[in-house]
Parts: structure tokens; C-alpha cells; sequence
């Protein structure tokens, strides 16, 4: 199946709850704004992506304190419906519906899939609260849009693995949104956008299509440059100390060395 079929069938499915989405994100602007929408695309499809997604063993792992997880980037390396699903929600007509419906003009697909692609969390897999960092590979734009859109069918609350925002910060109480088949969530990132993944505790695979959107412009004013920013969890106090710390030692570098002391690997290169 074709891009340009699959975006339709995204554009369409939007488009019919355009207004719903837009309350959605209005209400939740102030803090982290977020919408989110099942049933995204026929579940045929969205089944045919998830059995299209490699085995573990065919993916990248990132493993530390701050996380654990597994991701795919190269997607000409895959089978070509990944690429396709991954492309299609940077379709002209879909990134323009997603502007209209968050109020952010001028939005820029990421061809180069700085942080995008595919991603697969297995048992134990986790994402610490996290800011994501702030620019796209070549700083030249903002980060301000995340897109997630999950196909593990039967995934269940208790799975783990579920988005956490925290738009009051690390000391209230988070927001949980299901990593449910066929999900599709869309959230503001800025430098107040601390969201986790929590930990999976089930012997099963979630499986993520990502795509991040760009502008010229930050989404506050207040916005800075920064590192992807990870922190422990309310109950992690030793772990938050040693991630703050780590932290600064990132930050340090990247205030020396503008892109880092080597070219991210996780880019798209055909």
C-alpha cells in the first residue's frame, strides 16, 4: 500500500473529527497540549503495519538510566509499508489539518526522521520523564509536535508501556494515555513537556510509528536551546540526582560543540 492511500485515509479520518480534536488541544494548550484518536485507520491495515514491524534483533537498542527501548530509522532496510505508513503523516494535506487543528502555523515534516521512525519497547522497556530536545539536526527549527501512533493490537492499560504526561510537573500527578491499537496521539513539545513511557511489565511488544513536526518558531517564548532532559520518576531520588547530573555534563558538551562531538546516527540516509 501506497503513501499517498495511506495519508488519505489519515486526512480523512482527522478531518471528520477536526473539531473534537480542536477542543481537545485547546483545553489542554495552557499546560501540554495533546489530542488523541482511535481507530485511525481500518484495522486490516493498522494489523498489516504491526506485522510489518522487524524482529527485535533487526532493530537498534538504546539501553541506559535514561531508557530502554529499541529503534528503527533506516527505513529502506525494512518492508517498504513501514516507510510508506511513516511518510504518509507527512503528507502536505495531513501536516496542514494538524496546523489548523493546534494552532500552529507553518509546521515542517522531518524527512530526515531526526528521532522518528519506528520504535519497539519489550518487557522491561521503559522511558524516563524526559524533555525531548529542542531542535532538528540541523538547528535550524523547533521542535513543537509530537505524533505517535500505536499498533500492538489487544494492548492493554496494565501492559505498561503507556504515555505519561506531566503537565504540573514532576512533583503532581501524571496523565496516562493508553498506548491503545490504532491510536494515534499528537502532543506539544516544548520545554515544559516532560512526558515518560511508563515500564512494561508484560512478556509483549509495543510497537510506534513516530513522526515529529519542526517550525521556524518555538512554541513559547520562553523556549532555549537544550538536550533531550531526563529525569527520574517522583519515587526515583537517587536516579533523578545522577540523570540531573548527566544532564549537565550533555548540556556542557553541546554548549561547546553546537552539533555534539559526533553526527547523530539516528537520521534517515537513502
Amino acid at each position: 500500500m501506497k503513501r499517498a492511500a495511506i495519508s488519505k485515509l489519515i486526512y480523512q479520518n482527522i478531518k471528520n473529527h477536526q473539531l473534537q480534536l480542536k477542543e481537545q488541544f485547546l483545553a489542554s494548550k495552557n499546560q501540554i497540549g495533546y489530542f488523541y484518536l482511535d481507530a485511525l485507520l481500518p484495522e486490516e491495515i493498522a494489523l498489516k503495519i504491526y506485522n510489518k514491524f522487524p524482529n527485535i534483533e533487526r532493530t537498534i537498542e538504546r539501553k541506559s538510566l535514561r531508557e530502554q527501548k529499541f529503534t528503527a530509522y533506516q527505513m529502506n532496510a525494512y518492508d517498504s509499508l513501514l516507510e510508506e505508513v511513516v511518510f504518509a503523516f507527512q503528507d502536505k494535506k495531513v501536516v496542514q489539518l494538524v496546523s489548523e487543528i493546534c494552532g500552529i502555523k507553518e509546521l515542517l515534516p522531518d524527512a530526515n526522521l531526526y528521532a522518528g521512525g519506528v520504535s519497539l519497547m519489550s518487557k522491561n522497556s521503559f522511558l524516563n520523564p524526559h524533555l525531548d530536545n529542542s531542535h532538528d539536526k540541523d538547528l535550524e527549527n523547533w521542535r513543537v509536535l509530537n505524533l505517535l501512533y500505536y499498533v500492538s493490537p489487544d494492548w492493554k492499560s496494565e501492559n505498561g508501556g503507556n504515555l505519561e504526561l506531566w503537565p504540573h510537573g514532576l512533583e503532581k500527578k501524571q496523565l496516562t494515555i493508553e498506548s491503545k491499537f490504532n491510536r494515534l496521539v499528537v502532543m506539544a513539545t516544548h520545554q515544559n513537556s516532560w512526558h515518560s513511557v511508563s515500564e512494561i511489565t508484560a512478556n509483549q511488544v509495543r510497537c510506534c510509528v513516530s513522526n515529529y513536526y519542526f517550525s521556524k518558531d518555538p512554541l513559547l517564548s520562553s523556549d532555549a536551546f537544550h538536550v533531550t532532559t531526563f529525569r527520574g520518576w517522583p519515587s526515583e531520588k537517587l536516579k533523578d540526582v545522577f540523570l540531573q547530573i548527566d544532564n549537565k555534563i550533555r548540556s556542557s558538551v553541546r554548549f561547546l560543540f553546537k552539533k555534539g562531538l559526533r553526527e547523530n546516527p539516528h537520521q534517515y540516509k537513502k
